[in-house]
């Protein structure tokens, strides 16, 4: 069985190992990357949504406001 379902993988492609049960997209990072990637969100201000002014580069908002 492992040949023939190694063969129909390579001639049909393999099916998508990121959908769970219920159809929904999950993908399968170890709880240590999650929980790193969560943190970063919270705790660095560079990545906090709340923090963003909309202003890329070194340009602040008082350099803004004076032109």
């Amino acid at each position: 069985m492992g040949i023939l379902k190694t063969v129909g993988d390579f001639l049909f492609g393999k099916d998508p190992d990121i959908f769970d049960e219920k159809g929904r997209v999950m993908h399968k990072f170890p709880k240590k990357k999650w929980d790193a990637w969560n943190n970063r969100i919270k705790l660095d201000p560079d990545y906090n949504w709340r923090h963003h002014t909309g202003l890329s580069g070194s340009r602040s908002q008082t350099d803004q406001k004076n032109k």
